[in-house]
C-alpha cells in the first residue's frame, strides 16, 4: 500500500496580485451606500431612472452620477427607449456579493455595533 503525499492547501495569498487589485477596484466602485441601494433595486430586473428615483431617496443629479459610475465600471448596462433610460445589472457577481455581505451583517447584528461606534 502506497502512502499519498498530502497536497498543500493553497493560500489566498498565492493568488496573483492582479486578483487583489481587481477586487479592490470592485470594492471601491461598490463602496457608496447609494450604489448598493441601486444594485439592490435592480436585482430583480431592469428599471428606468424614474422608477429608481421613486424607490431611492436622492436627487436626479446624484442618481445619475452613481448610475454613470456603475455603468462606466461595467456593473450596469443601459438602453434608451424614447426619453427613458433603463438600467440592468450585467455583472452577475455583484448581486451575489452584495447579498452575501448585507445578509452577513444583518444576521449577525454587526450593523448595530457599527452604527453605535460611528455615532461619536
Amino acid at each position: 500500500m502506497t502512502k499519498l503525499k498530502a497536497q498543500p492547501i493553497p493560500s489566498d495569498l498565492d493568488r496573483p496580485d492582479e486578483v487583489f487589485e481587481l477586487a479592490a477596484e470592485l470594492f471601491r466602485v461598490m463602496s457608496a451606500p447609494m450604489r448598493l441601494k441601486i444594485i439592490s433595486c435592480l436585482c430583480d430586473g431592469e428599471k428606468n431612472v424614474s422608477y429608481l428615483l421613486s424607490k431611492i431617496g436622492t436627487t436626479q443629479p446624484n442618481m445619475s452620477q452613481h448610475l454613470n459610475t456603475l455603468y462606466r465600471h461595467g456593473v450596469l448596462g443601459k438602453r434608451r427607449d424614447g426619453v427613458q433610460i433603463y438600467y440592468r445589472i450585467i455583472d452577475e457577481r455583484i448581486p451575489a456579493l452584495c447579498r452575501a455581505v448585507c445578509t452577513k451583517i444583518e444576521t449577525e447584528g454587526n450593523f448595530k455595533a457599527a452604527m453605535i461606534g460611528t455615532a461619536h
